[in-house]
């Protein structure tokens, strides 16, 4: 086949590899493609907000060069990534989606980007998020919101908002996100892309986040086996992150072609406590027969516990007062006013009741963790409603007042610092993107890629060939 009968932008890290490897392609084409689809369709979406082309031809030159020499740093030599905005990268701003924050181009790697330019990937730009990504949908002061490519009206969900927006509609191949409360699940799921959030401290990150114990990088692709090549180079130890842990799988993939037979998977349509859209439960029911033909055990299971709702914002809120309390008078008056509103809440707690969080969170995860002992994996939906309207922090017309409550399936495993991923299993009537969350004991990432990898592989993702499909 030659690479003339096929849009270099749609390959996966493994098409290209083996196009570079063959001399059919060149990381200077794919990289040119991708280039060309944030031309095409940045404007409609506005996931990019910073793209460095210079770098990228100059990095994918380089890459060329040893592809041709047959040595290539790393499998995804020359191939086309994307980093959040909250993620260093040297030669590059980082916004942060805050007004607070300069235009000045950082001069160091952060572990992601220090690791992805190790392995010769070609680093393309920044993604959208909203400010120190401290919600759940992507929009800012600074760069505004992130359309959602099913539907231009409606957000893609966040903090990696942009990442999700980019992975959906192929702008790069591999795209950085990074998840406190379900920042990559939720996006993956509002635009029908694959996110992981691995175990805590396997994929390091320097400077710290706001709320370190919280922040997990990861994967947005459009396939599992993407997310396994990209955390082969990001899930590495990495000492200038104080939580890295070490004990890695050597290789991520290795049973992503194993088939589900043997595991026994736990699913609940709510944890007990959610309320979720009918379509939405009927689509995620659909995937759990799915899982079940294709060899699982699949047990319905109510978990009894409660919503740990409080405990999260308890942790999440006090971040935010950090946040306030590190900005002198002119700085607060340009932070987003949500986030202003969570510091005011937290103001009012005592030290006893981080302390009471903290022992809830230890007790929640025990709980997680003990229930993973009886079961491999626990299945419930990603998000429980639709995307809803851009620039809207709950649905409008909603009685909600934060995005933690329409997001109730994603925290608790931030909580837990346990693996969880969102896998796209179809659409609601109305033509938007459904998830369902695979959750695994900690250190477990390997089991959750390999299930989410055999239900991809048998029902592949159907994604946006332009914004706004349906128009």
């Amino acid at each position: 086949m030659s690479h003339n009968d096929t849009d270099l932008g749609l390959m996966d890290a493994g098409q290209l590899a083996e196009l570079f490897e063959s001399g059919e392609a060149s990381p200077l084409e794919a990289t040119r493609a991708a280039l060309d689809r944030i031309d095409r369709f940045n404007e409609a979406v506005n996931a990019y907000v910073y793209v460095d082309r210079e770098g990228a031809e100059e990095a994918a030159k380089k890459s060329a060069r040893r592809w041709g020499q047959g040595k290539p740093l790393s499998p995804i030599d020359g191939v086309p990534v994307s980093m959040k905005d909250l993620t260093e990268v040297a030669g590059m701003p980082a916004r942060e989606g805050s007004a607070t924050t300069g235009t000045d181009l950082c001069e160091t790697d952060a572990p992601p980007a220090a690791k992805l330019r190790e392995a010769g990937a070609v680093l393309l730009g920044k993604t959208n998020t909203p400010e120190f990504g401290w919600k759940a949908v992507t929009d800012n002061r600074v760069f505004g919101a992130t359309c959602n490519p099913w539907d231009t009206r409606l957000t893609p969900g966040g903090s990696s908002g942009g990442a999700a927006a980019a992975a959906a509609l192929n702008m790069g191949v591999l795209h950085q996100g990074g998840d406190s409360g379900g920042s990559i699940r939720i996006p993956a799921a509002f635009t029908g892309v694959f996110g992981l959030k691995p175990t805590f401290g396997w994929t390091p990150q320097w400077p710290p986040a706001k709320m370190p114990t919280l922040s997990h990088i990861g994967p947005l692709t459009r396939h599992p086996r993407d997310a396994a090549r990209m955390l082969n180079v990001i899930g590495r130890y990495d000492f200038r992150d104080p939580y890295a842990q070490r004990g890695q799988p050597e290789d991520w993939g290795v049973d992503l072609d194993c088939d589900l037979r043997g595991l026994r998977i736990a699913y609940s349509p709510d944890l007990g406590y959610a309320k979720v859209d009918p379509d939405i439960a009927a689509r995620v029911r659909e995937a759990a027969h799915k899982l079940e033909d294709l060899g699982a055990e699949v047990v319905e299971i109510h978990p009894g516990f409660e919503s740990p709702i409080e405990i999260f914002q308890r942790l999440w809120f006090t971040a935010s007062e950090e946040v306030w309390n590190q900005c002198d008078e002119e700085g607060r008056n340009l932070l987003d006013p949500g986030l202003v509103r969570n510091a005011k809440t937290a103001e009012r707690w005592s030290a006893l009741d981080l302390f009471q969080a903290l022992d809830a969170r230890a007790k929640l995860t025990q709980k997680l963790e003990h229930f993973n002992q009886d079961y491999h994996l626990l299945m419930t939906p990603s998000v429980p409603i639709e995307p809803f309207e851009i620039n809207q922090e709950v649905p409008p017309g909603s009685d909600m007042t934060d995005w933690e409550e329409w997001a109730p399936f994603s925290y608790p495993f931030n909580l837990s610092q346990q693996p969880a991923a969102s896998i796209p299993c179809g659409f609601t009537d109305s033509g938007l993107p459904v998830g369902f969350q695979l959750a695994g004991g900690k250190f477990d990432d390997v089991r959750v890629l390999r299930a989410a990898n055999a239900y991809m592989d048998a029902h592949p993702a159907r994604l946006p060939t332009v914004p706004d499909p349906a128009q």
